[in-house]
C-alpha cells in the first residue's frame, strides 16, 4: 500500500472541503452575491490554493444550485427568486412541524431543555443590544438559525436533517440581505418562547401549530420586503 498515495488524497479531500466550506460561507453571506462571475484561477487566488480542489469545490456547488460552472467561463453565482422561496419556505414549515412533533410526543431531554433555554436567552440579549451594538442583528441571526438548526437535530431523523439543511442554507442569503430592513424581531422571539413552552408541556399538537404559523409569517416578511425594494432577485 502506497502512504504517500493516501496522505496526498487525504490532503487534496481537506483542501476540497476547505475550499467549498470557504466558498459557501461567500456566497450565503453575500460576500459573492449573485451574478459574481470567476475564473477558476481567480477563485483559487482568493483561497490560496492551486486550482484542482477549487474546481472540485465548484462542482459540488453547482450540484447544490449555488452556483453555474461554465467551461473556459469558470462560475457564476446564482440568483434565488421570490418563486424559489415561497418553495423552500412552504417546504420548511413543514419539516419543521415534523420535527417538533417528534420531539414533543417523545418528550424534550433535561440538556435539551437547557439548551433552548440557553438560545432562547441568547437571542433575547441580542436583541436588547439591538439599538445600541452594530452588530446586535447579526448576532440574534446567528442564534435564530443556531434555535431552528437545533429543533431538526433534536428529531434525531437524519433524513429530515439532511432535508432540511439543505433547503435550509438557500433561504440564507435572502434572510442576510433583508436583516437590517425588518422591523426589530421581537415577535419572532415570541414565537419561539412558545413554541418551546409547548415542547415542554408535550403538546405535539400547539407545537407544531405555532412552528408552520412562524415559518410562514417570516416567508411573508421576508418576500414583502424583497419586493417592496425591489429585489426580486438575490
Amino acid at each position: 500500500m502506497n502512504t504517500a498515495v493516501i496522505n496526498e488524497n487525504g490532503v487534496r479531500r481537506s483542501q476540497t472541503r476547505r475550499a467549498y466550506d470557504e466558498l459557501k460561507r461567500r456566497i450565503l453571506d453575500n460576500e459573492l452575491p449573485p451574478g459574481t462571475q470567476a475564473l477558476e484561477q481567480q477563485a483559487a487566488e482568493w483561497l490560496g490554493m492551486s486550482r484542482t480542489p477549487v474546481r472540485e469545490a465548484l462542482i459540488r456547488l453547482a450540484q447544490e444550485g449555488m452556483v453555474e460552472v461554465r467551461p473556459r467561463h469558470g462560475m457564476r453565482v446564482l440568483p434565488i427568486a421570490i418563486a424559489d422561496l415561497r418553495e423552500i419556505y412552504d417546504l420548511l414549515a413543514g419539516l419543521e412541524a415534523t420535527a417538533v412533533d417528534i420531539i414533543a410526543r417523545r418528550g424534550l431531554q433535561p440538556q435539551e431543555n437547557a439548551e433552548l433555554d440557553r438560545l432562547l436567552a441568547e437571542m433575547s440579549e441580542a436583541l436588547a443590544l439591538d439599538d445600541r451594538a452594530p452588530n446586535a442583528r447579526e448576532r440574534w441571526a446567528e442564534g435564530d438559525a443556531r434555535f431552528h438548526r437545533r429543533l431538526i437535530e433534536m428529531s434525531g431523523n437524519q433524513r429530515l436533517i439532511v432535508m432540511v439543511e439543505t433547503i435550509r442554507e438557500q433561504s440564507h442569503r435572502a434572510r442576510m440581505a433583508t436583516l437590517q430592513l425588518r422591523p426589530k424581531p421581537v415577535n419572532s422571539n415570541d414565537d419561539h418562547a412558545a413554541v418551546v413552552t409547548a415542547l415542554r408541556r408535550r403538546d405535539a399538537e400547539t407545537a407544531t401549530r405555532l412552528i408552520r404559523a412562524h415559518r410562514l409569517r417570516s416567508a411573508r416578511l421576508l418576500i414583502d420586503l424583497l419586493e417592496h425594494h425591489g429585489l426580486n432577485h438575490l
